[in-house]
């Protein structure tokens, strides 16, 4: 009898080679295959892959891909998007070509029950019709967001499944075996099931905005210790190093800890003072930002983080402007040390506000498309395994475990202490970068989001006031009934 591999994988770029690698050392069979069949037989013959020849199957076509598998076949695609193809009606994102190809392909060639699994960054509403256009036709679908890059794919990732509820029971064993794991017995995987059609790669988009927007402090915090206080590599590694102990530990403290210590083997210069002040992104925060827009939710610190690599981008006029333009020209003459810890602390209140929009962000999302998102758990799918994984990930968790239902977490007695206690040290911080010239925009509009958010009043009387005098657009009243409407005729009144 011809054997029957557990899974098939389509795209054998980095990350889906690795994802094979692991599925396979956690002891499944997998059969490969890729639209360019010579990355097969490239793939076949590397060392590593030549070592579990027995457990590896080569695949020319996505009807032999199914011919390999066992029943119900689970097909996981790993497209990139410079693998795409002209897609039979306009499309909105450039990965989404490549992929509704493949799976009308498939849609032809599997049997009802069989699973197709998309497991790249894709926009979620690509997902949700997705998943309609391929329950129609028997089909299950899931669309899951793998964290952690290459490492993570090949050592245990954070995976994050949505899509067709039926398909998780097909893919559990697989998805709980090759990913991160947590615990005090590091028995609890990263994966689990996170919602129906698109909640997958919702939460995967969200999971990467946090991230932009924990770089983007992370930056602030070193700009801030370098400029203010004239910290040199090997200090700023020693701070980050003693940071990580901490609060803050974390794997991107910890990578960035490891940054400031490597050499540049041509100059002899630290590798990080010769990189190009100009950052690249690929979208996914920028995704999180305009879906807060259309949801009425305040995530402006994803927003501002994606705004900072856009003018880091815009490297040859900031040297223009910064030869025409001036700004201030001040010396630090304060006690380092304590200045250091301020910076410290206003980081960790400033990346607790960013969750806090983050998770009121999947709130919305998943009142709007009826989700039911499970906020503790998602936590925990992100404590191993992806860019944002942190021991402070288990605070949200116990504080969604107390209360379910929790508005925000700066309501949650932990993260309300925290956030408290920084204020005097926060607010210094943006002060002094203020008065430096520093830009710190995610410091400062994360303080900006506490003080409106604590703020029982804010000036929008007054914006009311004008969107009526304009355009009738109506006010509500605080001493009438919130729900009827007035309007006054302002130029007559003013007379």
């Amino acid at each position: 009898m011809t054997k029957q591999y557990d899974i098939g994988l389509m795209g054998l770029a980095v990350m889906g080679q690795n994802l094979v690698l692991n599925m396979v050392d956690h002891g499944f069979d997998v059969a490969v295959f890729n639209r360019t069949t010579s990355k097969v037989d490239e793939f076949l013959a590397m060392p590593e892959s030549a070592a579990r020849e027995s457990k590896l199957v080569a695949c020319y076509s996505l009807q032999e891909l199914a011919s390999k598998l066992k029943r119900p076949r689970k097909v996981m695609l790993m497209i990139q998007s410079k693998d795409a193809v002209p897609a039979p009606e306009p499309i909105l994102y450039p990965k989404a070509a490549a992929i509704d190809a493949v799976i009308e392909d498939l849609i032809k060639i599997l049997e009802p029950g069989d699973v197709i699994i998309d497991g790249g960054n894709t926009h979620f509403r690509d997902t949700e019709r997705r998943t309609k256009i391929v329950e129609e036709a028997g089909l299950l679908y899931i669309g899951t967001g793998v964290s952690g890059g290459e490492e993570g794919a090949r050592k245990g990732p954070s995976m994050m499944p949505g899509g067709s509820e039926k398909a998780w029971e097909s893919v559990k064993d697989i998805f709980q075996a090759i990913s991160a794991k947590v615990g005090a017995k590091g028995d609890i995987p990263c994966a689990d099931w996170v919602g129906a059609r698109g909640a997958g790669h919702y939460v995967k988009m969200v999971h990467n905005g946090i991230e932009y927007g924990d770089m983007q402090l992370i930056c602030e915090a070193y700009w801030m210790l370098k400029q203010v206080l004239g910290y040199t590599n090997e200090q700023l590694y020693e701070t980050f190093a003693e940071w990580n102990k901490g609060e803050l530990n974390s794997y991107l403290i910890e990578i960035t800890r490891d940054i400031f210590k490597v050499k540049d083997k041509e100059t002899g210069k630290f590798l990080v003072d010769v990189i190009l002040d100009t950052a690249g992104a690929k979208g996914t925060g920028k995704w999180m930002s305009q879906l807060a827009l259309d949801l009425g939710t305040p995530s402006n610190l994803v927003t501002e983080a994606v705004y900072a690599r856009c003018i880091s981008a815009m490297k040859d006029s900031r040297v223009r402007a910064s030869g025409l333009l001036t700004g201030p020209n001040k010396t630090f003459t304060d006690d380092k040390k304590l200045f250091a810890e301020q910076v410290r602390q206003a980081l960790y209140a400033s990346k607790i506000c960013s969750y806090a929009q983050g998770y009121v962000q999947m709130q919305a999302a998943s009142k709007e498309h009826n989700w039911s998102l499970n906020y503790g758990p998602i936590a925990m799918l992100w404590r191993g395994g992806c860019i944002i994984r942190a021991v402070f990930l288990e605070r949200i968790k116990e504080a969604f475990g107390k209360n379910p239902n929790l508005e925000n977490l700066l309501l949650d007695d932990y993260f309300k202490e925290i956030v408290v206690k920084s204020q005097d040290a926060w607010r210094n911080v943006v002060k002094t970068g203020i008065e430096f010239g520093i830009p710190i925009p995610a410091l400062t509009t994360a303080l900006s989001y506490y003080d409106s958010y604590r703020s029982a009043y804010l000036p929008a009387n007054l914006l009311q006031a004008q969107r009526d005098y304009f355009g009738a657009h109506t006010y509500r009243r605080t001493d009438k009934p919130n729900e009827v409407p007035f309007h006054t005729d302002w130029i007559q009144e003013s007379r």
